[in-house]
């Protein structure tokens, strides 16, 4: 790839917390211009990207039905917010002149295109982004899971997980410092260990297409192109290394 880029085309997972910046809800107007400016870089760099984001600063389904809302009626819920958030992050690429197309899996024709997959290929091989909302469109499915699912149909040669830490830890870093930070993973060791990146059918599905998937901190500014070439801090999670 153009600039040492070592992926031809590439999801990128976000969750929505990433948009919220140091705001406790919502979305941030600087921090969507700042990913959408990383998004730009590693396109205008010469790799397809597609993206995924979750709802998570908006509303979250799980957390909705301790509220008494049912877990089906919360998660079509949380599904509208990340169409919400595509539509920002379209907004903020636009704005840097970045061609791109949101597609939701609920279709939702005066916003946006129904999600539909050669459209979706055809749409990255013009060197548009695309930008996935309402997750699979099916209630009781994570975004992490519609993220592995849309990588798989759209022949993405890496999953980026952009999360709030530079990697995946033997326990959060946050609460617990003494954590151990791996550099490598297979999608065994994430299974078998119960390690909270992402949950168990996004990992299966991921290892299953034979896409590794690299998690890294979204946080850190310029970090999405430096783990493309090799350079940024993440851990890779992929096959199991023969011994």
């Amino acid at each position: 790839m153009a600039d040492g880029h070592q992926f031809r085309r590439v999801l990128l997972k976000l969750s929505g917390e990433a948009l919220m910046g140091e705001q406790p809800y919502g979305i941030d107007p600087n921090t969507a211009r700042r990913i959408a400016g990383e998004i730009k870089s590693v396109r205008d760099a010469g790799t397809e990207v597609c993206v995924v984001v979750g709802g998570g600063n908006i509303f979250r389904g799980i957390q909705g039905m301790a509220s008494g809302i049912d877990r089906a009626s919360g998660d079509y819920m949380g599904m509208l917010a990340t169409v919400i958030n595509a539509l920002a992050i379209q907004n903020a690429l636009e704005a840097q002149e970045v061609d791109t197309r949101v597609l939701s899996a609920i279709p939702m024709s005066a916003i946006c295109e129904p999600y539909v997959r050669r459209r979706a290929i055809r749409h990255m091989e013009k060197g548009r982004v695309v930008i996935f909302g309402a997750g699979t469109g099916n209630p009781f499915f994570t975004t992490d899971t519609a993220a592995a699912l849309r990588a798989a149909e759209m022949n993405c040669d890496a999953l980026l997980k952009g999360t709030q830490v530079n990697g995946v830890y033997s326990a959060d870093p946050k609460l617990h410092p003494e954590a151990t930070r791996y550099d490598k993973l297979s999608y065994m060791d994430v299974l078998r260990n119960d390690l909270k990146v992402m949950d168990a059918s996004a990992i299966t599905l991921s290892r299953d297409s034979g896409i590794p998937i690299l998690v890294f901190s979204i946080l850190e500014k310029g970090e999405f192109g430096r783990v493309l070439v090799g350079e940024g801090m993440s851990t890779i999670i992929g096959e199991e290394q023969a011994s």
